[in-house]
């Protein structure tokens, strides 16, 4: 009980020194944003609130100024379930990403901070 108070605790002071240190957003013309808004609309982040792989994975999303859905797999029951059903594990964060009629989980802060980068980064 005390190593979950802790961890709770610690986890809110990760959110909010993120909350003070937020990263500047990519700017973008408004039609490569419109690009960027259209593509990412096919991908959903399931995530923990004050997970530190989560929160490092939304100030990315966050810096890359990609509109993501976060689906909070620890308090909704719906989004944990297709979390462990179809992706696997519950395990966060994980980035679901559908294209061409398919369905791909990528788990990893890193991978998924890579896959971003690589996608919507500056040079999009």
């Amino acid at each position: 009980m005390i190593v979950k108070i802790i961890r709770e605790g610690l986890g809110r002071l990760i959110v909010f020194i993120d909350f003070i240190t937020k990263p500047a957003k990519i700017v973008r013309t408004e039609v490569a944003q419109q690009l960027v808004d259209k593509q990412a609309e096919n991908l959903a982040l399931y995530q923990f609130y004050a997970c530190p792989f989560c929160i490092r994975t939304r100030r990315a999303i966050h810096r890359l100024n990609i509109p993501i859905e976060l689906r909070d797999a620890q308090n909704n029951p719906k989004f944990r379930q297709e979390l462990l059903s179809e992706g696997g594990a519950i395990q966060v964060p994980c980035l679901r990403i559908e294209e061409n009629g398919q369905t791909n989980w990528m788990y990893e802060s890193a991978k998924i901070i890579e896959y971003l980068n690589s996608r919507f980064g500056a040079a999009t």
